[in-house]
């Protein structure tokens, strides 16, 4: 997939410097679903918040939908066909389950939605717009991270998520990739969970009390990244099991100070939520896009090093 990137920013301050230039002057509004994997994530809550600004910006009827879990791809296609039932024209989407989601989304799409899809992709030739992090290159960052060390052997355990979710799984292959050009890298084990702290905590310590030679341990997401350096700070690790998450969170942030947590993988929520939004609309204007050229928001890594500049503080609190 090609990958053209977005200046977020710059972008944004086009749209306020130019008003609402963007927005629609038919006196109908465009109304547009979107349908998230959860909803009580700071991940999620920017994503929100980006869309909800786009949705003010180009005047779109915005509702958002999401399950209590971040499994549960039946619940996603439910909400995916009530969006056809209430006459949605657009659908802004992040699949739990690549193929478990493939169907509703083709339905969607054969009822004359235009499809949107951000963060996490889905099995199916009838999506518009692919928006978000191109997770193949942020594998490689974590790994980047990993390997950022003198330590002469490295042992690597990856708390990943679903299965069937294609994001997670993109990043550890090009987490892997990575760690496998690495001769000091002696081992990598991998523990599927659910997307909870709790399991990601209950998860890390499995794996570190299995491998005791482990020392970098990996969540590949918000929810894991936080069960992850629960676990390092619960076992008092710090200094001798590095940890590198994805995402921002408070948790992690403060367990950053502390050396519980070394690195975080930061993508760019706000972006997808708001570009998400855009691209829905402009899809019910008639504009056509390349589905196969992955809009990419963008994705830092921050550390207890570079925490406090200016760019990182935007990455680590995107509602500042």
């Amino acid at each position: 997939m090609k990958t053209v990137k977005r200046c977020f920013l710059l972008l944004l301050a086009a749209a306020l410097l130019t008003g609402c230039a963007g927005r629609s002057t038919e006196e109908v509004r465009r109304k547009v679903y979107f349908v998230a994997k959860s909803m009580d994530t700071q991940f999620w809550q920017a994503a929100f918040a980006g869309a909800n600004a786009a949705a003010a910006e180009y005047n779109v009827e915005l509702t958002v939908l999401g399950p209590e879990t971040e499994e549960d791809y039946q619940g996603q296609n439910e909400y995916i066909a009530q969006a056809v039932r209430e006459g949605a024209q657009a659908l802004v989407f992040s699949a739990i389950s690549y193929e478990g989601n493939a169907a509703a989304v083709e339905q969607a799409a054969q009822s004359g939605l235009k499809v949107v899809i951000i963060d996490s992709d889905v099995a199916s030739d009838s999506v518009s717009v692919r928006i978000g992090t191109d997770n193949i290159e942020a594998g490689h960052m974590a790994a980047s991270a990993v390997l950022d060390t003198d330590s002469a052997s490295i042992t690597v355990g990856i708390v990943n998520y679903d299965l069937n979710s294609r994001n997670g799984q993109e990043r550890e292959a090009g987490l892997r990739e990575s760690l496998s050009a690495d001769a000091r890298v002696e081992g990598i084990y991998t523990i599927n969970v659910l997307t909870t702290p709790q399991a990601a905590q209950e998860g890390a310590e499995k794996l570190l009390a299995e491998h005791p030679e482990i020392n970098v341990i990996l969540g590949l997401n918000e929810p894991l990244a936080v069960g992850a350096a629960m676990a390092v700070d619960a076992l008092g690790l710090e200094g001798q099991v590095r940890m590198v998450g994805f995402d921002t969170n408070v948790k992690c942030i403060d367990l950053m100070q502390t050396g519980a947590v070394t690195a975080l993988v930061v993508q760019n929520p706000y972006a997808m939520g708001y570009l998400g939004v855009e691209y829905a609309w402009k899809l019910t204007q008639g504009e056509s896009f390349d589905a196969n050229e992955l809009v990419d928001t963008s994705t830092a890594v921050i550390t207890k090093e570079n925490m406090f500049t200016l760019e990182s503080q935007r990455s680590l609190f995107p509602f500042l």
